[in-house]
């Protein structure tokens, strides 16, 4: 590996943890140069829904190659965008009766976060965010400025102002996260200003797999829609089917003014965002906020395939099975076997909490011997205690189990 450590930057980060040269990969299964497999639960930090490469997505990406389709095109109109958008409006947004505009960003969710924000405060003429203890949106200024993590934080090199942080609900801080919103909001003396937006995730992955509760949401939507503030929604990591329904804030039965989508929307890996806006708050004028790549072509007819398959019926119920397969396992025989762990999740993405293990660095070494046995996990939430489990949504259940046996056994190894 001495090309990497001689040549790469130090920022390199992913793969201090998982030291092994990958070389091809199919569904849920990576294999390594060595000819070692490993099976994913990390699935690109939520960029793999669909799994490696899936066959229905990758026919049509190369049919669209050999086509000498258009693959650079900035905003442009081109087919492969007009059909995933007639394809994202008949599967999605007109199915929930979503009123929002579709806006190609650049190619990152950070790009699309940064969009938001932008818009919020050129809709209200105001400048102040409310975010969350917790989150995390993103490593450009904009979107670090509302990502609370400390060590990201402080590689900005400036201030990141013009942001207030809530305690996120369930979170260290026992107070009622609504109800000071509201006091702060209020009160003439809190000296904070009323923001443009308050931006939410509903389930914060980086920051722990929290959940927020469905009636929390529907209070928070209440609030902006009370004082005017636009509420943004950050489904990148959690939206595109990762907890059982395509968007993550359905089950609320909540609206946001502001959609961000990056990771899966793609279906197979590659850069695409998007920014979902309601039409009312579609005021931008032509090329405010542009990029040269926000026209990935190949990721448009990825995404157009990856809906395809989002809609099938089977496909649906494959993700139901395995969301309820993951819920059993992790609540009924993993909270038995090690009491002081604590699990919770939702679909696809669940969090192994280690915080009431007296040893710091208790999931760190869970994870090491996970890898070591052949399967990839993350971790994450404060001081990274929580082992992340992000599974393709087409995993077979047969390596789902064969998955969780690994970790079964790296837990028991970890914490003997």
């Amino acid at each position: 590996m001495s090309i990497f450590t001689d040549v790469e930057s130090n920022v390199r980060s992913y793969c201090r943890a998982f030291p092994d040269t990958f070389l091809s990969a199919k569904g849920s299964i990576v294999n390594a140069v060595s000819g070692k497999q490993y099976i994913d639960f990390f699935a690109g930090a939520g960029a793999l829904n669909y799994g490696h490469n899936h066959e229905y997505i990758k026919r049509r990406m190369i049919e669209y190659l050999e086509s000498d389709g258009i693959i650079h095109s900035l905003d442009m109109y081109t087919g492969a965008k007009e059909q995933f958008l007639h394809t994202f409006r008949s599967t999605i947004l007109d199915k929930k009766s979503y009123p929002y505009k579709v806006q190609f960003c650049g190619p990152t969710g950070t790009n699309a976060v940064e969009a938001a924000i932008k818009l919020a405060r050129k809709v209200t003429k105001r400048v102040g965010v409310f975010a969350f203890m917790g989150s995390f949106h993103g490593m450009s200024l904009g979107s670090l400025s509302v990502t609370s993590n400390h060590y990201h934080r402080q590689a900005a090199g400036i201030p990141l102002s013009n942001v207030t942080f809530i305690p996120y609900p369930g979170d260290t801080y026992d107070i009622n996260s609504i109800d000071y919103i509201e006091k702060i909001l209020q009160d003439d003396h809190s000296g904070i200003e009323k923001p443009a937006a308050i931006i939410i995730e509903p389930i914060q992955a980086e920051g722990g797999i929290n959940i927020a509760p469905n009636n929390w949401l529907k209070a928070l939507s209440e609030i902006c829609r009370k004082h005017e503030i636009l509420l943004i929604c950050d489904d990148v990591q959690v939206g595109c089917g990762r907890t059982g329904s395509f968007f993550s804030f359905e089950d609320a039965g909540i609206v946001p003014d502001l959609v961000v989508l990056s990771k899966s929307i793609s279906g197979y890996g590659l850069p695409m965002a998007l920014l979902l806006i309601k039409e009312q708050y579609d005021v931008w004028n032509p090329g405010e906020h542009n990029g040269t790549f926000r026209g990935n072509q190949l990721a448009f007819v990825a995404a157009t395939a990856a809906l395809e398959l989002w809609s099938s019926k089977p496909f649906q119920q494959k993700v139901s099975e395995n969301s309820s397969f993951i819920k059993t396992v992790l609540e009924k025989d993993f909270v038995n076997l090690y009491p002081n762990i604590h699990v919770r999740g939702k679909g696809m993405i669940w969090g192994i909490d280690f915080s009431e293990i007296p040893i710091t660095e208790k999931a760190y070494e869970v994870r090491d011997i996970c890898f070591s046995n052949g399967l990839i996990v993350e971790c994450v939430g404060r001081q990274d205690k929580v082992v992340k489990i992000l599974p393709p949504l087409t995993i077979e259940q047969e390596i789902l189990r064969q998955g969780f046996e690994i970790l079964a056994d790296s837990i028991a190894m970890g914490i003997k």
